[in-house]
């Protein structure tokens, strides 16, 4: 009789077959995109293509045989790691040198971003407030859409899963995860078809006069993929294991710390406030805690070369930049799959969701159109269009978005997609922190829009500071 797992068994196939199939779409959606003119102009990302296709293709799945094609939880558990182990391989990238003017740049851009957060927060908790009383629902669910918008599919599953199964208070949040998942995924479409407009917009004025979509072609140095005192590509061991070890064992190590902060937490010293919201802001921020401990591993490694104990340089740009750019891919294609299409039947879901979606885009465009026009004035279509990208959808569509404008880079609005980051963390955490209060009770709920809209006061104050004093004067 033997013991163990066999070759055989399901289990030990599962999550490469996942794997296989997710990245096999996201090559067919490639190849959609590259073969079809109006999905290519469209400049929706590959990953999300797939994304919808694994979607589709499941429901058409589990319809003829009954059981479902990719395990939505392992779908989940993609989701939620591609989003901490991508910031902590962006993390780890050797720091760059920044241009004249670019801390400047970056303290305009994040103030932005954060406004961009407060001002969907404030949409969103309006609508689900409104529709409470009118249908019911969960009114602390808008408060996903800047999770989903601005922050992405990670933090949307991960605020979405809490509000599903922990209850902070007003009850849980029935399809909770499915709701946040789909605001990610309504995102890339909103930037989509906002990018387009825009660029329209900007061809009536004689700005633009590309075809959208088109294929660039990039152009690379040797010091692209290596720099100087770097480890070999192929030694003893890999260029590219360093690189995976590095981002694993940073991501491990805020692993540790947040166990050992629910240690604390399980032994009751903080009572209710700890098992229902102190723990679901640990969990759900693991993205900030593996961050923090990436640029810790990074802080050491330059200490042990400044002290001669580490002699080379370990860390890549280039193959740091490729790691996380996997990550988040998967995480963006994983995301999609995972959506339960059972909870479209409910128009307790449908009907929020379908407001938030429409009405965030809406606002987000006209709130960044005026702001880019006005702060970013220099460069204000480059900028509406990666904050804009960035804001409906990730840093890469934003990106994506920008290269139509501006193929080469030249504007500073590249550089505001990169060193927006800390002024984001810094101001936007006050948000962040309301996400544990929000669902405790509809009177909790009032309350976090009220301190939403003062917080949203504050940054128009910060952001327009040039115009307030020039008068003032």
């Amino acid at each position: 009789m033997t013991t163990g797992t066999s070759f055989w068994d399901t289990d030990v196939w599962s999550l490469v077959l996942t794997l296989a199939i997710l990245l096999g779409a996201m090559m067919l959606a490639n190849t959609l995109r590259r073969t079809i003119k109006p999905l290519r102009r469209m400049m929706i990302p590959s990953s999300v293509i797939g994304g919808f296709i694994v979607l589709a293709v499941s429901f058409i799945y589990k319809q003829i045989t009954g059981n479902p094609l990719v395990s939505v939880s392992t779908l989940e558990i993609l989701t939620y790691h591609g989003l901490g182990l991508g910031f902590a391989a962006m993390a780890l990238r050797p720091v760059r040198k920044v241009k004249a003017g670019g801390g400047a740049v970056g303290f305009n851009a994040g103030c932005t971003v954060v406004s961009g957060y407060l001002l969907q927060g404030f949409v969103g908790l309006v609508i689900t407030v409104g529709l409470y009383s009118i249908i019911g629902g969960f009114p602390a669910a808008g408060l996903l859409l800047p999770m989903g918008y601005g922050q992405g599919p990670g933090q949307a599953y991960n605020w979405g899963h809490n509000y599903e199964t922990i209850d902070y208070g007003s009850g849980l949040f029935a399809n909770g995860t499915s709701f946040g998942l789909t605001i990610a995924a309504a995102g890339f479409i909103a930037a989509s078809v906002g990018g387009i407009i825009y660029l329209n917009v900007m061809r009536r004025r004689g700005a633009f006069s590309g075809r959208t979509g088109d294929d660039y072609k990039e152009e690379y140095r040797i010091e692209t993929f290596t720099g100087s005192n770097e480890v070999p590509l192929s030694e003893s061991l890999d260029k590219l294991t360093i690189q995976l070890a590095l981002v694993l064992i940073s991501y491990a190590v805020a692993y540790l710390f947040m166990e050992g902060s629910d240690l604390i937490i399980q032994t009751g010293v903080l009572g209710d406030f700890g098992y229902n919201t102190v723990r679901s802001l640990i969990w759900g921020f693991n993205f900030l805690f593996g961050t923090v401990f990436a640029l810790l591993v990074k802080r050491f490694m330059n200490f042990g070369r400044m002290k001669g104990f580490i002699k080379r340089e370990y860390a890549n740009d280039f193959m740091l930049s490729r790691i996380s750019g996997f990550m988040f891919d998967m995480m963006v294609v994983a995301s999609i799959a995972a959506i339960r299409l059972e909870a479209f039947a409910e128009s307790e879901f449908v009907v929020p969701l379908l407001c938030i979606c429409v009405i965030g885009a809406a606002a987000t465009y006209l709130y960044l159109a005026f702001v880019t026009k006005k702060v970013f004035a220099d460069y204000r279509d480059e900028a509406f269009l990666a904050l804009y990208g960035m804001m409906t959808g990730t840093a890469s569509t934003g990106v994506i978005l920008l290269r139509e404008a501006d193929p080469k880079f030249v504007t500073p609005a590249s550089d505001d997609l990169v060193y927006h980051q800390p002024w984001a963390i810094v101001f936007g955490f006050p948000m962040l922190l309301l996400l544990g209060y929000v669902a405790r009770s509809l009177t909790w709920t009032f309350i976090t829009l009220g301190l939403i809209t003062l917080l949203f006061a504050g940054m128009e104050l910060i952001i327009f500071r040039k115009y307030i004093f020039k008068k003032k004067k």
